[in-house]
């Protein structure tokens, strides 16, 4: 469980007004001092998050937020934090305080919530000193049209209630972390080219090859993890053709060299692309690529921070690559973290990492708000296979994409 990256775990985020009782509830709930407690309004200041495992759903991440009512400058930098959360959440719970009147905060937050899509529970809290606790829960459910609980940490009443809502209501998705296991069968090999170069982390495989490689196993198939050095000498003493070629996207164009037309291949960023995100969506980004001209600004967002070594993909390969294959003068911005661009205004195109580190609505999130201001946006998988043109091998395995990216690669 605490081995489970966060990108993985069903995102639980507590919303409110302040001194509603959303870090007590957490606390209750996890049966540990998480959160910090206080009577002095406004202590949760940014958001703060717990993993912790809640069965049968299984891993989790319980998120803390400020609260909403705070008018203040700094209250309103707060509640930006606060709402941004709600890009990457997956059930919403919004705690109320009995003992308060109904507040416009709640109703805005709730409308906002719905709009998202967003799975949403109401939480009537501190029921130990409300008069007639069974009425005013029934008047919430009737106001705001949400499953409620009624709740108070100082007796634990609700605490179990709150906990089995989750369940019942947690959105459910069998192939939630499938990454590969679609495209092949028990049995089959696939071959993971793995370059361990000075970016390479000490002792250990980045997130997409280690969760591809699980996928794998899950599926019954057979992993062989080489080297692009080494790739061409691993096909050769196989003894079986692999069902599939996974590469690192940075060494594309040798992988492409070295494996034989007649084995797919495709990379772990375009696994990504469609495991996190929306892999046609980000195909018709590249279509955007051979339209860029002198001047346009290109934003590159990567969904964490890491050192930055003298060949960076993100800063340095990507940005080189581009104007090699466009020939054309481009000004680039970057972005990292869990943050994205508020405004896309002035952006020709958004070049997004393969977002490992996101989960699933998070990345949707980031791809909704490109399309939504009709900002072109693909991610570095697809770019870096379409610059050094080996798109339509790439996306062999994906018959959608490939019919999308037959029909637009030739637009001009």
């Amino acid at each position: 469980m605490n081995k489970t990256p966060s990108s993985n775990r069903l995102h639980i985020a507590f919303f409110g007004q302040t001194n509603a009782g959303k870090s007590s509830l957490i606390n209750a709930i996890t049966k540990q001092n998480v959160a910090l407690v206080s009577d002095v309004k406004g202590t949760t200041t940014d958001p703060v998050y717990k993993a912790m495992e809640l069965l049968p759903i299984g891993p989790v991440m319980l998120i803390d937020t400020a609260g909403l009512n705070d008018d203040t400058t700094l209250g309103h930098l707060r509640k930006h934090k606060t709402l941004e959360v709600l890009n990457k959440t997956d059930v919403a719970l919004i705690v109320f305080d009995g003992t308060r009147e109904f507040h416009k905060t709640e109703e805005e937050l709730i409308k906002t919530i719905l709009s998202k899509n967003v799975a949403a529970l109401g939480v009537l809290n501190k029921s130990d000193i409300i008069a007639d606790p069974v009425a005013v829960l029934k008047e919430y459910e009737a106001k705001y049209s949400l499953p409620f609980v009624l709740a108070s940490t100082i007796t634990n009443e609700g605490i179990g209630n709150i906990k089995k809502m989750l369940i019942k209501h947690a959105p459910t998705d069998e192939d939630k972390f499938k990454i590969v296991g679609d495209l092949i069968k028990p049995g089959d090999f696939v071959v993971l080219v793995t370059p361990i170069d000075k970016a390479a982390p000490k002792g250990r495989l980045i997130l997409p090859q280690q969760q591809t490689i699980r996928d794998i196993l899950e599926s019954d198939a057979i992993s062989i993890v080489t080297k692009e050095q080494e790739l061409k000498e691993t096909l050769a003493n196989l003894g079986k053709k692999p069902a599939l070629v996974i590469t690192d996207s940075q060494a594309f164009l040798k992988v492409s060299a070295d494996t034989p037309l007649d084995i797919p291949l495709t990379s772990f960023s375009i696994l990504f692309a469609r495991h996190k995100g929306d892999l046609s969506s980000l195909v018709e980004g590249a279509a955007a690529i051979n339209k860029l001209q002198d001047g346009d600004k290109v934003l590159i967002a990567e969904g964490c921070t890491h050192h930055k070594q003298s060949d960076d993909i993100g800063t340095v390969k990507i940005p080189r690559w581009l104007r090699q294959a466009t020939g054309k003068d481009l000004t680039f911005d970057h972005t990292a973290g869990i943050t994205f661009k508020d405004s896309l205004e002035g952006y020709k195109l958004v070049i997004h990492c393969g977002g490992c580190m996101l989960n699933k609505r998070a990345m949707n999130h980031r791809i909704d708000s490109a399309k939504e201001e009709n900002v072109p946006i693909v991610n570095y998988g697809v770019l870096i296979a379409y610059v050094h043109g080996i798109l339509d091998r790439a996306l062999e395995p994906f018959p959608l994409a490939k019919l999308i990216w037959e029909q637009l690669k030739d637009d001009k």
